[in-house]
């Protein structure tokens, strides 16, 4: 498939946001059971507003990936049957969900604001934040399935696509808290940095699992079944263009296989071998430079990454349209 950079943007820049509310949302969990010590609400506020600037940013992005902005708002209509459509309605939620938690943060507002006493420290944004939690959740899980309900593309077409796109959206999230707690939160880098290590490192082993499988792949669709002919003397000798077309345009990269060898090779280390060594460095030597390097070198190869998650799709048209007689 042809990568378009404009989703490319989206699916990275809207994983970074509900990456690192979900950090977030830890913490603040983790410090009711005093496992962490309680932040101020500063902390919470700007990091919801970074989080939400994220996900603006991502939507903002996927506009340029229409033909008619205008007519955006049809995208929605089919949420019965199309992920898309639940992907468009969920992610304004999501935006919600995060700024009206950062809000009644910055509000200083609990439960006893409406007439309901508890002990729990912080029991009204405990629960904001636990719908946007299943909110973000539901996004990660729209989100893959756009691509791993299509059947025909044999590369998306597996539970680990919406595996992978989670886990590499909460890994690039917890590696910014980890970023950010070093300005806002010292006591906090050590939990955020660990569990960006961690999370990073699994999102490698799906996302390794994922190469190998795609690797392995027996391509269903061939010019014998294409054009319902059995004999094994079939050959093409023309595509039925003189000049290019929008199919010999948006469902092939036209890269060369060196070059898609070389783009993942790059991902693999820009998006888990570098960013873990530098929040190891980072934690270590109490380094905030290695952290923000760290979340700034994963990000560009998550770019990457995704590049070349839409080009390896092989698209069965290619069969056809793809080769030159």
């Amino acid at each position: 498939m042809h990568p378009a950079f404009s989703v490319i943007f989206l699916t990275t820049l809207i994983g970074v946001g509900q990456g690192l509310f979900l950090a977030l949302y830890t913490g603040e969990s983790y410090a009711v059971v005093e496992l962490l010590p309680a932040q101020n609400q500063d902390f919470y506020v700007w990091g919801s507003v970074i989080s939400v600037v994220f996900l603006i940013g991502g939507l903002i992005s996927s506009v340029f990936h229409l033909g008619h902005p205008e007519r955006a708002w049809r995208a929605a209509t089919r949420w019965r049957t199309s992920w898309l459509s639940r992907e468009v309605i969920v992610l304004p939620i999501v935006i919600g969900a995060i700024a009206v938690y950062g809000f009644v943060h910055w509000l200083g507002w609990d439960l006893k604001n409406f007439g309901y006493e508890t002990n729990v420290r912080g029991d009204l944004t405990l629960l904001l934040g636990a719908f946007g939690v299943a909110a973000t959740f539901a996004l990660f899980l729209c989100t893959g399935m756009i691509y791993a309900c299509i059947k025909f593309l044999q590369e998306w077409a597996t539970p680990l696509t919406v595996i992978n796109y989670t886990l590499l959206g909460v890994a690039s999230g917890f590696t910014l808290a980890t970023a950010f707690a070093a300005y806002t939160a010292p006591e906090l880098v050590n939990f955020y940095a660990g569990w960006a290590i961690i999370i990073t490192v699994a999102a490698f082993i799906t996302r390794a699992a994922s190469l190998i499988r795609n690797a392995k792949i027996k391509a269903k669709s061939s010019m014998k079944t294409a054009i319902g002919v059995r004999d094994n003397r079939i050959k093409q000798r023309s595509m039925g263009f003189m000049g290019g077309s929008f199919n010999t345009r948006e469902f092939f990269h036209g890269v060369s296989i060196v070059m898609m060898k070389s783009i993942k090779w790059l991902f693999l280390v820009l998006v888990f071998a570098i960013p873990v060594t530098l929040l190891s460095i980072g934690i270590s030597q109490d380094s905030t430079p290695m952290l923000i390097a760290a979340f700034v070198v994963q990000y560009i190869g998550l770019i990457a990454e995704r590049w070349f998650f839409f080009a390896q799709a092989n698209h069965p048209q290619n069969l056809y349209y793809q080769t030159v007689g």
